[in-house]
């Protein structure tokens, strides 16, 4: 059986290079002082390298009330195929700064989030970013209440909190407008929720396709509005059902990439195809999705990286500012299934 490799101790850096245990440890916490030369400095730490000495973080966090660890709280981000890139865009702004990122998904289980959260505040994490795998409002924790916390892809029903968020509206009239520009006036939406739905993702994208056409000057047509819930089987429904009208639109603005899979799926039942005979654009930019229809799928994509360094930002610059709120553009990915209007509506 192999020995545990035994962890060298402040006092051997300090012996090998020549110093005392007090100069090391200004070295390590890069305190600043007139008793220590660079000359010293530089050789502490190549010693430090040498032996391979590891500081003692949890010691270290008692000491100054400091971890430099983030906390990451989420409901399926983390094991989210698209999502996921919340927590990739916090661990990469949090490395930069020197800090680390402690993630836990609770898969809205009320008992592991509770544990979490006792976890991270046991650990004196310097902030939690508290994240969602859909945008939705959320009522935060009252045990998050005593560490600074900014809301990801959601938003903090009572403002206590900063929220950041996908800029929804600014996406349905971005996609819209892209409609629009091409020559559309008969555009068709489809949109991911009923109208009863109080989700923001399908209320702002909705808002932003009536102020496309308000603004185009193109009368809002209720026959070219449907309501879903977002997969595929609602596209392809639906879409069939605005293309067998008489006065079937030359584009459909899709709330998400899966309905907008489910709109290729009934052109082409019907012997249509996108962008010949009907335009489409998406939602999400996800990629296991939009990529690969034919042709590729223009849609807006979710900002969840920029999202995520932007919450990262709050904690380490703004925690002690008042909560705001964050809308964050997203982009337009352009692909092959938006063409121009053969003829006018």
């Amino acid at each position: 059986m192999a020995q545990k490799s035994r962890a060298t101790t402040m006092w051997e850096v300090a012996e090998r290079a020549g110093v005392s245990q007090a100069t090391v440890s200004l070295v390590l916490n890069n305190a600043p002082s007139n008793r220590v030369t660079d000359a010293t400095r530089a050789r502490v730490m190549a010693t430090v390298h040498e032996l391979g000495y590891r500081t003692n973080a949890f010691a270290k966090t008692l000491r100054s009330g400091e971890s430099g660890i983030i906390g990451f709280i989420s409901d399926e981000v983390a094991s989210a195929p698209f999502a996921g890139k919340l927590l990739k865009g916090a661990q990469l702004l949090a490395w930069q700064n020197g800090h680390v990122i402690l993630s836990v998904d609770t898969y809205n289980t009320a008992e592991l989030e509770a544990a979490a959260i006792d976890m991270m505040l046991s650990y004196r994490v310097q902030g939690v970013v508290y994240a969602t795998m859909y945008h939705r409002v959320v009522d935060l924790p009252l045990a998050l209440r005593d560490v600074p916390t900014v809301v990801v892809n959601a938003r903090d029903r009572a403002g206590l909190v900063s929220s950041v968020f996908p800029d929804e509206e600014l996406g349905g009239y971005t996609a819209t407008r892209t409609l629009i520009e091409a020559g559309h006036r008969r555009i068709a939406m489809i949109n991911i929720q009923s109208p009863e739905s109080d989700l923001p993702a399908g209320i702002g994208r909705l808002a932003g396709y009536r102020r496309a056409l308000a603004e185009a000057g193109i009368d809002e047509d209720p026959s070219q509005l449907r309501f879903g819930t977002g997969v595929v089987e609602d596209g392809l429904e639906l879409t069939a059902d605005l293309m067998g009208q008489a006065n079937r639109p030359t584009a459909i603005f899709c709330g998400n990439d899966r309905t907008a899979w489910g709109a290729y799926r009934a052109l082409e039942t019907l012997g249509l195809r996108a962008p010949t005979d009907c335009s489409i654009i998406g939602f999400d930019n996800q990629e296991t999705i939009a990529p690969f229809l034919d042709p590729g799928l223009t849609t807006m994509e979710l900002p969840y990286e920029r999202m995520a360094r932007r919450a990262v930002e709050i904690l380490l610059n703004e925690a002690d500012q008042k909560p705001s709120q964050n809308p964050i553009e997203c982009s337009l990915i352009s692909r092959g299934s938006v063409a121009s209007a053969k003829v006018p509506a």
